[in-house]
């Protein structure tokens, strides 16, 4: 069954937006009494039967709901520099959402080579690898914020931050605590600074390593992304 994300469901009735319209009644050939799945990104799941296939306005009513559809006891947020190259971090986006993630934002650090994103375009990822995975809960992107601004934020749970500045880090696997909220560091390509490092250890961050590979800047989020769900299954 085909899964479409629709934002905002207040009743029984739901219409779609014209993209989505068009992908199940142009793309999908789909017509009156067909059913379909539909998630909100909010973690409402519901079955729906199409009454109205209009290719711009695609009416439907719900006929099964679902609260809080695959909700985890744990949350899990990345802050991490966008790669020069937009691709990769988009990859990350991907992956991240398939595997399981609930907050991001891009960091802006010492050594980023990029200064700046899109949040159109990142979203538009999200949203497919949510669909794709079949998740109720679209992850949150942040506004593109410095380093030392996010640091000071009071509200992040076990904080972490991974660097290869140091050897002898403890792993992330062995430092988490189930059942948590968690925020984790990742740098950019070049790496955080000492000095980024030293901030954040004085705002309570705990170093951590990622293992005895040097990552890339999106296979290191995903490493993360993977540790911390693995932990918590």
């Amino acid at each position: 069954m085909q899964l479409f994300y629709v934002p905002q469901i207040t009743k029984n009735e739901i219409v779609l937006d014209e993209t989505e319209s068009k992908h199940a009644i142009r793309v999908l050939r789909l017509n009156a009494g067909d059913k379909i799945q539909i998630v909100d990104g909010k973690g409402g799941f519901y079955t729906a039967e199409i009454t109205e296939p209009h290719p711009k306005k695609c009416k439907l009513s719900v006929t099964e709901s679902f609260r809080e559809y695959g909700k985890r006891n744990f949350s899990l947020h990345i802050a991490i520099a966008p790669t020069k190259n937009i691709d990769r971090i988009e990859w990350f986006l991907e992956k991240a959402t398939e595997i399981g993630i609930d907050e991001i934002t891009p960091l802006l650090c010492e050594r980023s080579e990029r200064k700046s994103v899109k949040p159109e375009r990142l979203e538009k990822v999200l949203i497919s690898a949510m669909k794709q995975s079949v998740k109720a809960y679209l992850p949150k992107l942040n506004p593109l914020i410095s380093f030392k601004e996010f640091i000071c934020k009071d509200e992040l749970g076990d904080r972490y931050i991974a660097h290869c500045n140091q050897t002898g880090l403890p792993h992330l696997k062995n430092e988490i605590k189930i059942g948590t909220s968690i925020v984790v560091l990742i740098g950019p390509e070049g790496d955080f600074s000492p000095e980024e490092v030293e901030i954040a250890r004085e705002q309570g961050f705990c170093e951590i390593s990622l293992g005895n590979s040097r990552l890339r800047t999106e296979t290191a989020g995903v490493v993360a992304c993977h540790i911390v769900n693995l932990a918590n299954d």
